[in-house]
């Protein structure tokens, strides 16, 4: 996979809070703002991923931090921010995809994957928005997931936990907006992070998602964090409220 960035001055110096910065989409979106000269900070539950991530690229910093606990995630951003300043840039990228028969489900359950999957990026958007006011500006970055207009089977508490990232997407985008600070959903199809190749990704499985795409090439992590730095960069600057598919045309 070619590498090669598109380089955004805007972004030098910036800080970024990244949320499941460790593995798959995350550790990618982390080390491409690290390539653009950005103060990168990440959170995530993986001691181990997020030690590796950490010797490949010693200017990130980490936090480990259960995002289900909403006390131990303010307290993991207040440690990034002693130590590399206030986000400027946020991105709400953690999510487990675990499937699940929705005859199972639980209210237990049910309460855990929203925990896992939406109720943490509100509270990260709280946590970081007061200091973006007082700068007059701001980076909000939902991530999300085409699987809940696609109808996709198997998960029915992830795909609507997903679904109601473009609702806290669209009305912190005007709750924030007089602020100058931006708030935007990225929307990834099927991206070939390590765990999904591991757990889904057969060969049968692949070539009829294939045959769901406009484009015939797999997607990797690289993509989803090209989308990611425009909109942290000063050229997306009047994007706000808006849904950007990565999803190679997926029907």
């Amino acid at each position: 996979m070619d590498q090669q960035l598109a380089k955004y001055p805007s972004l030098k110096g910036r800080t970024v809070f990244v949320t499941g910065g460790a593995s798959g989409i995350g550790r990618e979106i982390v080390l491409a703002f690290a390539r653009q000269g950005a103060k990168v900070g990440f959170v995530d539950l993986d001691r181990a991923a997020s030690d590796r991530l950490v010797a490949e690229c010693p200017d990130v910093v980490a936090e480990i931090c259960d995002l289900r606990d909403i006390e131990a995630l303010r307290g993991a951003f207040e440690s990034l921010k002693r130590k590399i300043g206030s986000a400027e840039v946020l991105v709400n990228n953690a999510a487990r995809d675990d499937r699940h028969a929705w005859q199972d489900v639980t209210p237990e359950y049910w309460d855990e994957r929203q925990s896992t999957n939406i109720r943490h990026q509100f509270f990260a958007i709280q946590a970081v928005a007061p200091d973006m006011i007082t700068a007059g500006a701001g980076s909000i970055i939902n991530l999300s997931s085409n699987s809940w207009y696609e109808s996709v089977a198997g998960f029915p508490a992830y795909v609507t936990a997903k679904s109601a990232v473009h609702g806290l997407t669209r009305t912190m985008a005007r709750e924030l907006g007089k602020h100058r600070i931006r708030v935007n959903a990225v929307v990834p199809g099927w991206i070939m992070t390590e765990r999904q190749k591991e757990l889904w990704a057969t060969p049968e499985s692949l070539a009829a998602h294939r045959n769901k795409q406009c484009l015939p090439d797999l997607i990797d992590p690289i993509h989803v964090a090209r989308m990611v730095l425009f909109l942290a960069s000063d050229d997306a600057k009047m994007c706000t409220a808006g849904s950007f598919m990565v999803d190679a045309g997926s029907i």
